[in-house]
């Protein structure tokens, strides 16, 4: 039965159970809901329907908010609860809904949750090219007639499993069929495949590479670092330290199609399945952080931006190019931040031209990336014992952690590979996934747990991505075989087919082999976890492929596996070389102010505020360098920086180049530019080798099958491949994505062929990053022109606003010089010589010299470019030429000098916000502030689409006016707590729920200050294997218990309020008067939820949504009040930075203020210093007694100097102030 919660004209809660609640089980969901159970007010009997128009999830898809809600019920002691969705009310014409999750409803009742659809019978194929059209395969006439081929073979008829098996797991997507075929160009057959010149650069510069090409990630090899970890996963246990060698791993993933068609979901899910690919390296590694880069048509955000009117805005097919960058930055930014990876770096571009016919003899076409690119990208780390797989042996166990099937994503891998618009909106629609980063969360845990035991037994893991079961679990027994029993599959929609079964691609789920006799600890971890954990199958030996049912001798599958991967006749690409000459812009040199304020506001230009402001930067507590700089924190950094531990000093850094739009010039050196840009990025960052620690993913977005852009492809992959051994560095990893082209009814645009760098490696002096703001020091500006050619404004930021493209894009001429000035910069950094840097890209030098100014107030450069000898303002100070500009003193010269380095002295700072720059004889002067504002107003107007309350005019109105200032506590030294180990430490535990991600800083800074800390899971609670009898510190960690479902940590306090055994626990521990606490983000809704702060109000205050109603993540200050509190008392009168990021952190008081212990207030109350307008602009309290502290903002991640985004200048401290309230907590224990 279906029993209804809420208000009709609002919202609805349908609880589907198998037996009539109790009345005590709806006492406790009406708590839950906040609502109680409809009744009729005529009869007085419960409400069976509601005549309305609702949005509420398809019938057939139980959502992952449902799955949660579910186990939250669980956790309170409800029984009989099978489903639980909400309704929210429309009107009868509202249709702007997710039609791929959510269905309108014209009324609710008791069948709204019935199928009446039986599952599809296995079908024997009779037709395959029918059946190929027909279900969208995207096969080709050479893959039909070879699976005819094994139809015959085998001698009998394939069925409809065996054939969309083979479809996707020999996709485009999932062979590269092009990247390793035969190329035949203008009549000659090209010596050697795409992907052998890939590969042509491990083979020459191996360095450090431990694994390439055939893992899911690439390996290098790492520092000895350490692990901070429990001693066991399976138990609570106390964490300790362990050193290890790592590896460090590097991926990039494209989402292009599914962002096309889905923006938040496929965004979401391509970044979930980049993290995947990351665990899954070798026997298991751990994801550390995460990039994003998208690129769209124009957003066209406002009519009066000219440059985006030229080509005519068509009929869009799913999505508009603005609902996709925030829709699809969005759906990044929340699986990133639910799941706990920080995204510490990215880039945007938008753009679309169409052609003259007379550039070209070929025919004109329309270009712009309507197929939008949307690629995750991300670094992490593990074991190097682990970095390689083991093979499986006949009798393993094949194992799935994670979540349920259902019909999601199907055929994802093979539509990917076709031109988007090329299949019916049915199929495309069926082929996208959706998001689940909870559960992932989950899984992950489970895994990590493995990797941090004395002994991984995991054989080999593979992530669900393209392609489902079929491609994942065939992969983990491509060399044995193996024998899926397709009972064994958990299915959360009961209609689905055994294909549908056993090829969908539900994200969020992991394969593995583990040996039977291990399988059991791995159990009793996914058991804790709360991992789904299924054994699904087993190593044969016998190099088949078999999906059978025990039950009912169901086999929709089973095939050699030589047949199933297929050898299928090589790819050849035929294609010739297309001439075409772009015109240039004409311009006027008196003109340039409003060419400056056009080129600015391209999104690939503009302030990126609208992006960071929404993604957590600081989950973990390793991230030492992510976009935001300065006292006003403005995006600026274009590299990541992440420890490896917590010891300060091993790292990894990252960055990102790009210019496919030069590359439509060139596409050689659109390819060289875009290694050089992701070096002028990566070179702040002290790498342990220079320029020989850098690896590079390259992911290749390209229209193929379109005439000569095969051709520009072979060109733009040799030039990587040369360009790469040539500097002494290597290409272990990427993707394709070939079929970059969106067709409408009666045109198509081609987006243009793009290369995307991602560059990885090991920065060993994490403290020592250069960022892009100038300092007042008594130094000099420097410029260094790092591609030794003539400024050309060819693919241009410029050129672009002008409707052009140009016929002469700059190149990279010199590699000796890239390779000389990288390294000699990275050693004059190492030398603390470099004070300030930043690279010339996107808006030229002109932009460069001006973000460098923007960071803080009452900065500017007094700049004469004069020496570069180029006479044409214009060309000079908007060419992307590669360069960097860089601030030091005069000695570095003669380091330059000694390294025969062309630099020049441009400039120097000035104590005012004003930068003139000198020309020959022309001469600008800029407005810092007022440039600055114009530079930020795309951000704004994007903002806009994702911010309530007018709250984005009032972060452009205040950022600038809340500039970030500390005062530190005059006794404070900066050096670690001294422990005296004569003593014993005190008992402290960190305290998690599922989708809790913030345990480890929070263990880290309670160890730092001289705790033995216990990691403790709800489960242990709950089930009694932990009862904190003899813990005298506990800490509530941060992260999004229950995936944020029915409110923040709403369901984490029903495990503690209904569940006996874990409300007894913590009862028992507050009762006590030896005891501290501290709720930390999630935790401190935690502790608000289950009133702990002021047990004796009548009415008690609460955590509720942003006033902005959307995730904020921001370096912030707070002003420690005079207060009790056990913590922070030593810290009064202080103002200390600290990481916020938080959905719902607004506290909200019933009384006065002087009703409550404010420990803390945001240094200015103002949004978005504020960030969330909690009332008396509290950011931190505590109960009367001082002995238990609710803070939203991250203390435990600003621990160190190079955790905050900003720091007092000149210090050199080993922790920050805010370990004094760890060490406070320890010391008051200590006297107990």
């Amino acid at each position: 039965m279906i029993n209804f919660f809420g208000n009709p004209n609002s919202k609805i809660f349908a609880v589907q159970t198998t037996e009539e609640l109790s009345n005590e089980n709806k006492t406790k969901l009406t708590w839950l809901f906040s609502c109680s159970e409809l009744v009729s007010k005529e009869t007085n009997n419960l409400v069976s329907s509601i005549n309305n128009f609702f949005i509420g999830p398809r019938s057939a898809m139980i959502t992952p908010w449902s799955t949660n809600a579910v186990e939250i019920t669980q956790n309170m002691g409800i029984k009989g609860i099978i489903r639980i969705e909400e309704f929210n009310q429309v009107h009868k014409d509202f249709s702007d809904y997710d039609a791929m999750i959510f269905q309108k409803f014209s009324g609710l009742d008791q069948n709204i949750f019935t199928i009446d659809i039986k599952p599809e019978p296995i079908y024997l194929i009779d037709d395959i090219t029918s059946f190929n059209s027909k279900e969208g395969l995207a096969l080709n006439e050479e893959e039909i007639t070879y699976l005819e081929g094994v139809s015959k073979k085998i001698n009998r008829k394939l069925t409809d499993s065996e054939v969309f098996g083979f479809s996707q797991v020999n996709s485009e997507h999932c062979r590269h069929k092009i990247f390793n075929g035969t190329f035949v160009i203008d009549g000659e057959e090209k010596p050697t495949s795409l992907f052998k010149m890939i590969k042509e650069t491990s083979k020459q510069h191996p360095n450090d590479i431990v694994s390439a090409y055939k893992d899911n990630v690439a390996f290098i090899k790492g520092p000895s670092v350490e692990q901070f970890a429990p001693k066991t996963a399976d138990i609570p246990d106390y964490y300790k330290t362990e050193k290890f060698d790592s590896v460090i791993s590097l991926k990039a993933e494209t989402h292009n199609f599914p962002t096309t068609v889905e923006p938040f979901n496929g965004a979401a899910t391509g970044s979930g399945g980049e993290i995947r690919d990351r665990l899954a390296g070798g026997k298991g590694s751990l994801p550390l952080a995460g990039t994003a880069v998208y690129m769209t048509s124009y957003s066209r955000l406002t009519k009066d931006r000219f440059w985006e009117q030229k080509m005519k805005e068509r009929p869009w097919l799913y999505q508009t190019p603005m609902d996709i960058l925030i829709k699809a930055s969005n759906g990044a930014s929340d699986f990133g931040n639910k799941f706990g990876q920080p995204l510490i770096s990215g880039s945007v571009l938008t753009f679309e031209h169409e052609e003259n016919s007379s550039s070209s003899s070929s025919a004109a076409r329309k270009l712009g990336f309507d197929k939008v690119i949307m690629q995750a990208g991300g670094i992490g780390y593990g074991k190097a014992n682990q970095a390689l797989k083991d093979t499986p042996k006949e009798g393993d166990k094949i194992v799935i952690l994670g979540g349920e099937n259902y019909r999601i994503g199907m055929g994802g891998a093979a539509v990917s590979s076709a031109d988007t618009g090329e299949f019916a909106s049915g199929i495309e629609l069926n082929a996208v996934q959706r998001s689940n980063p909870e559960m992932q969360k989950r899984a992950a845990n489970a895994v990590r747990g493995m990797i941090e035991s004395e002994e991984n037994f995991i054989v080999s893991i593979h992530d669900h991505g393209a392609g489902g079961h079929l491609n994942c679990l065939s992969e983990l027994v491509e060399d044995t075989g193996g024998k899926i029993n397709l009972d064994k599959l958990p299915v959360g929609d009961p209609t689905l087919s055994a294909k549908e079964i056993i090829g969908n691609e539900s994200q969020e789920r992991m394969g593995l082999v583990i040996a039977e006799k291990h399988s059991d600890m791995l159990q009793k971890i996914a058991d804790r976890e709360r991992s789904p954990m299924y054994k699904v199958g087993d190593v044969t030996g016998n190099n088949r492929f078999t999906f059978t049912s025990k039950t009912n001798g169901d086999t929709p599958m089973d095939l050699a596996l030589e047949d199933m991967f297929g050898s299928s006749p090589k790819t050849i690409m035929t294609d010739k070389t297309v001439q075409r000459n772009y015109k240039n812009p004409r311009y006027k040199t008196k003109n340039l102010h409003t060419y400056l304020t056009q080129v600015i506001q391209l999104e690939a230009v503009a302030c990126k505020d609208w992006l960071t402001n929404k993604v957590d930067r600081c989950v973990g507590g390793k991230v030492a360098k992510q976009q935001c700089v300065g006292s006003l924190q403005i995006p600026l950094n274009n590299v990541g920086v992440m420890a490896l531990d917590f010891n300060g000093k091993e790292g990894v850094a990252t960055s990102i180049g790009h210019s496919p739009i030069a590359a439509l010039i060139d596409p050689k050196a659109g390819s060289r530019n875009a290694i050089t840009e992701a070096l002028t990025n990566m070179v702040w960052a002290p790498l342990k080798e220079n320029l020989k620690s850098v690896s590079l993913s390259a992911n290749w977005m390209w229209p193929c099958k379109n005439e000569g852009e095969d051709a520009r492809l072979y060109e733009a992959v040799e030039a990587i491949s040369k360009f790469s051994i040539e500097l002494g560095i290597n290409v272990p990893t990427g993707k394709d994505s070939l079929s970059m082209k969106q067709k409408y009814p009666n045109e198509e645009v081609i987006s243009p062929g793009t290369v995307i760098i991602s560059a990885a490696g090991n920065c060993n002096q994490i403290s020592k990053v250069v960022e892009p703001v100038l300092k007042h020091n008594n130094t000099f500006i420097y410029y260094i022109n790092i591609s030794q050619d003539s400024y050309k404004l060819g693919g241009s930021s410029f050129n672009q606003v002008l409707n052009t493209i140009g016929n002469e894009a700059p190149d990279v001429k010199n590699v000796a010089f890239v390779r000389n000035t990288f390294n000699t910069i990275q050693n004059l950094i190492k030398e603390d010589k470099i004070h300030s840097g930043h690279d010339v890209a996107s808006g030229g030098l002109i932009t460069t010299l001006l973000e460098m100014c923007f960071a803080d107030n009452k900065l500017g450069a007094k700049i004469d470019l004069t020496s570069l000898s180029e006479i044409d303002s214009i060309k000079l100070l908007f060419s992307e030429n590669a360069g960097i500009v860089f601030q030091g003193d005069l000695s570095i010269e003669k380091s330059l000098q000694d390294k025969n380095i062309e630099f020049f002295k441009i400039g120097e700072v000035i104590n005012k916000g004003t930068v003139t720059i000198k020309n020959h004889e022309d001469i600008f002067n800029f407005d810092v502030s007022s440039v600055r504002d114009t530079w930020f107003t795309t951000s704004y107007l994007l903002d806009q689409k994702q911010t309530s309350n007018g709250l984005a005019q009032h972060r452009f109105n205040n950022f600038k006016k809340q500039p970030l200032q500390f005062k530190f506590p005059q006794n404070f030294s900066g050096k670690l707590p001294k422990i005296n180990e004569n003593l014993p430490r005190p008992k402290a535990a960190i305290i998690r729920e599922k989708g809790s991600n913030s345990e480890r800083e929070m263990a880290n800074a309670m160890y730092l200050a001289g705790f033995d800390v216990k990691d403790v899971h709800m489960t242990d609670l709950i089930t009694g294997r932990e009862t904190l009898k003899d813990i005298q510190f506990i800490g509530a960690v941060g992260g999004f218990s229950n995936s944020d479902v029915l409110g923040s940590a709403k369901g984490w306090a029903g495990a503690f309020l209904y569940n006996e055994k874990a409300k007894k626990a913590l009862k028992s521990f507050f009762d006590r008067k030896d005891t501290l606490s501290v709720g930390i983000c999630n935790g401190c809704q935690l502790w608000m939820e289950l009133e702990l702060m002021n047990p004796e109000h009548e009415v008690h205050g609460k955590m509720t949504y942003n006033d902005s109603k959307k995730h904020e993540s921001a370096f912030t200050s707070v002003k420690i009040q005079e207060n009790n509190s056990v913590m922070l008392s030593s810290l009064a009168g202080s103002t200390l930075g600290v990481w916020i990021s938080h959905g719902e952190g607004k506290f909200k008081f019933p009384y006065p203020e002087d009703k409550y212990e404010i420990v803390a207030k945001y240094a200015y109350d103002a949004y978005p210093h504020n960030p969330n307008g909690s009332d008396f602009n509290t950011a931190m309290m505590c109960d009367k007694s001082g002995r238990h502290l609710a803070t939203m903002p991250h203390i435990e991640r600003s621990t160190y100097q190079w955790n905050w985004a900003n720091y007092v200048e000149d210090r050199k401290d080993e922790v920050s102030p805010w370990i004094e309230a760890f060490v406070n907590a320890r010391r008051w224990l200590n006297k107990k």
